[in-house]
């Protein structure tokens, strides 16, 4: 672990905001908060963890050269572009949509209770794509105690990257076009887990699972590189390839940890 370093990104010094609507935390520089020291990280450029109020969203708007991908953590999000995909996601659903030469969408809370999700983005390594779409659910059960891969690039082993469009037919990860590996994990108090990185970056992500909170970070708590990082706190991480990264829950509830394998 020696080997492996960590810049902490603590939950109180992201961006964030309360519309009412929206209630919003920005890990890199988005809308009206810029940071030129929070621009991106490799490909990885955007990571929103979005709490949205019932019967409303983010309205039909438009996108170009963005891999565009949504986590959600709890509640409905209702999705609707202009490929004709509508669909209604769900805990342990992953939507990601290659926006390429460029799609509109809209993302609104459906039914009765708020959405909470995290939307994130990754540059593409080639431009000028033809736009997709794809979902894909990964089960608690499958992600307890264990990283599961939930997106990774396209030419990566046991990607299919030619189920699409809305019915979560596909298995394994869902296929993206940056250089980029996603892992999730629901890791219970006391255990620890080991993951290989290609590298030489990373980011780690806890998922803020006890609600929004603007000030210090609480609730579930692991360690990674030395460091303490609790709910809606991140890291950027700088591994040697093949290194492995050890993250244990230090805490006394399950830890939601988001990481992703930067190999651009």
């Amino acid at each position: 672990m020696s080997q492996v370093t960590i810049a902490p990104r603590f939950s109180q010094d992201r961006g964030n905001a309360d519309h009412g609507w929206l209630k919003t935390f920005h890990s890199f520089s988005f809308a009206m908060y810029q940071d030129f020291n929070h621009e991106k990280y490799g490909c990885l450029r955007v990571i929103n963890e979005d709490r949205v109020a019932p019967k409303t969203g983010f309205g039909t708007h438009s996108h170009r050269e963005f891999e565009i991908f949504s986590y959600v953590v709890e509640g409905e999000l209702e999705h609707k572009d202009s490929m004709g995909n509508i669909e209604v996601l769900k805990r342990g659903d992953v939507q990601l949509t290659s926006a390429g030469t460029g799609i509109s969408h809209s993302e609104k809370a459906y039914g009765n209770k708020p959405v909470h999700f995290l939307q994130i983005w990754s540059l593409p390594s080639v431009s000028r794509l033809t736009p997709k779409y794809f979902t894909r659910h990964f089960s608690d059960a499958e992600k307890k105690d264990a990283w599961v891969r939930v997106v990774a690039p396209v030419n990566a082993e046991g990607v299919k990257g030619d189920l699409r469009e809305g019915a979560k037919q596909g298995e394994g990860p869902a296929p993206v076009q940056s250089p980029l590996t996603m892992y999730a994990t629901l890791l219970s108090p006391g255990k620890s887990l080991n993951q290989a990185i290609k590298g030489p970056k990373g980011y780690i992500h806890v998922v803020m699972r006890s609600g929004y909170n603007e000030g210090p970070a609480h609730g579930a708590t692991i360690s990674v590189a030395g460091h303490i990082l609790k709910e809606g706190d991140g890291g950027y991480l700088q591994i040697p390839s093949g290194t492995d990264l050890v993250v244990e829950n230090r805490g006394d509830r399950v830890a939601e940890v988001i990481l992703f394998d930067l190999e651009g």
